[in-house]
């Protein structure tokens, strides 16, 4: 296991004059939250299993800056996102892939205008490309005949208009693929955005990610499919709150892709 998840830093790389092909954006969830970490593990995995030139920031990764966006603190934004952009214009990164749509958004977006051009991908977009590029194959695998219903994050999806690559991988494993009645440009939030997460919701009627957890009930799933560490805790949360943890898991497609061949 531990050759599976070698993850070299940027540092060390360029101490021996190297250059990745990618640089893997992990974010502050991937790093800090412990269900994220396996998130961040699975995609390593399919990384090193496909032999994918890249490298981490380690240490020298900083908060891109979306929740201080998000709550109104532009100037502390703009610190948090020039830090990160002297870091990467100092390694000369040109191609930047994460697995969290906050930091896919902001890096893509709103770091241009701070001097920060790069390629951003998702990681569905990357492993949708490792598949049709031969890199990695998928043979359905354990999750073959399974009915997964999709949660398209909003920065994802309404912020991005990615909609397609994620529902691709699912297809790849053979699944059934069933879908909300409120999905792609009809999506609902899972409650997180906006900076959210770290809050206590205000009062109402009922939480946001309770009624989305309804809406992905409502298809008889046996796995509730995200692509967002936030969206990941929200649905997981809910489907905590109707006690069927038992029953229905919720996977980041990354982890979907990397056990699809594990017994």
């Amino acid at each position: 296991m531990e050759s599976e998840l070698k993850v070299p830093t940027m540092a060390e790389l360029s101490a021996t004059g190297q250059q990745p092909e990618v640089l893997f954006w992990v974010g502050c969830a991937g790093s800090f939250d412990d269900r994220a970490k396996r998130i961040t593990k699975a995609f390593v995995k399919i990384l090193n299993r496909a032999q994918v030139s890249f490298a981490v920031l380690g240490t020298e990764e900083s908060c891109t800056g979306d929740p201080a966006k998000r709550a109104g603190n532009e100037f502390l934004f703009q610190m948090q996102a020039v830090s990160n952009i002297e870091v990467l214009n100092a390694y000369e990164i040109k191609k930047v892939v994460t697995a969290c749509p906050h930091c896919f958004n902001t890096l893509k977006n709103e770091y241009p205008e701070l001097g920060g051009n790069y390629q951003v991908m998702h990681h569905t977009q990357f492993l949708d490309e490792l598949i049709k590029n031969g890199k990695i194959t998928l043979e359905g695998g354990k999750f073959k005949g399974k009915r997964i219903t999709y949660h398209d994050p909003c920065y994802l999806g309404r912020a991005n208009n990615v909609y397609q690559a994620p529902r691709d991988l699912i297809a790849k494993l053979d699944a059934e693929l069933v879908e909300m009645k409120n999905c792609k440009k009809k999506g609902l939030c899972c409650g997180a955005g906006g900076a959210q997460m770290f809050k206590e919701p205000e009062k109402g009627d009922k939480d946001v990610n309770i009624e989305r957890t309804e809406q992905a009930l409502e298809t008889k799933p046996d796995i509730i499919a995200a692509a967002c560490p936030f969206c990941n805790t929200m649905m997981t949360d809910g489907v905590k709150n109707k006690e069927k943890e038992g029953a229905i898991r919720v996977m980041d497609v990354a982890e979907l892709i990397a056990n699809s061949e594990d017994p």
